[in-house]
């Protein structure tokens, strides 16, 4: 890969909550940089506690999860801010004069934020929280998706939640070119609908409602703080809970998950830049 120089903006939604999800991510960036010899450069914007938000200048943008309703933001400062940022990227990605493109990763509640945006499904509240390390299923568009190419299908990674996107609306998928790559874990047993757990929204906008950033090492240290440790087992059972921590002992099905989506994110965005400016 030629050398560049890359601007990346981390949005922070987590609203000052603890979490690994940042850590994650600036671990796949230093991973990246290093792997590629590239002049890469990253700055943390806290979007939701201090309404910081970047500016269109940043050449890729990741949009992390966070904590609470993707509902109960509607009309909040910062949210209203987020998405202004989010349309003036749209408007440089539609401008046949603008080379400089602009990629953007959504994780988890960012996800949700976006797919409510575009009014691609209805967001609800799941009747338990999700939380573990789970098989995804591709769709047949997620079986030729890139980002995905070498995962398993299912192939495994970290989801984390209390609300989902169901019942997508077909006819908006249809007018955006939106494309479904991924389904909730089959659940035969229970008569609920598949939440969407990955979305291409369009050539530059890519989403996962897991947590592809997420690690083994991270997820362990998560899963052993007693307060989580005391919330699984209330919610899923003692025999759940050693489950996730068996699975962490062969950490290679998480591993394979974080070395791929997000690198062949960051990938598909360097190669168009390089392009672009040749």
């Amino acid at each position: 890969m030629k050398i560049v120089s890359v601007k990346i903006a981390i949005l922070d939604l987590y609203a000052g909550h603890p979490n690994q999800g940042m850590r994650g991510i600036q671990d796949i960036l230093l991973r990246f940089r290093e792997a590629n010899q590239l002049k890469l450069d990253y700055q943390i914007f806290d979007v939701r506690a201090k309404n910081e938000i970047p500016n269109t200048e940043f050449d890729i943008y990741i949009s992390s999860g966070g904590p609470g309703s993707p509902l109960e933001s509607i009309g909040s400062e910062w949210e209203n801010n987020y998405f202004t940022l989010i349309h003036q990227l749209e408007d440089i990605n539609r401008n046949p004069d603008r080379l400089d493109k602009k990629y953007v990763f959504f994780i988890c509640h960012s996800f949700q934020l976006i797919c409510r945006q575009y009014q691609l499904g209805k967001i609800t509240k799941r009747k338990s929280t999700s939380f573990g390390i789970f098989p995804i299923n591709r769709t047949s568009a997620g079986k030729s998706e890139k980002f995905f190419q070498g995962l398993g299908d299912p192939f495994y990674a970290v989801d984390s939640r209390d609300w989902q996107v169901i019942e997508p609306d077909e006819e908006q998928f249809l007018a955006m070119g939106a494309k479904i790559l991924a389904l909730e874990k089959e659940r035969p047993h229970v008569s609920l609908e598949r939440c969407l757990m990955a979305i291409r929204f369009n050539t530059y906008f890519f989403g996962t409602q897991f947590h592809p950033e997420a690690d083994p090492v991270g997820m362990k240290k998560h899963l052993l703080d007693e307060e989580k440790k005391n919330q699984i087992i209330q919610a899923h059972g003692a025999d759940k809970y050693a489950d996730m921590l068996q699975f962490l002992e062969d950490p290679r099905k998480l591993e394979k998950t974080q070395y791929q989506i997000i690198p062949a994110f960051l990938n598909q965005a360097l190669l168009a830049l390089q392009e672009a400016y040749l």
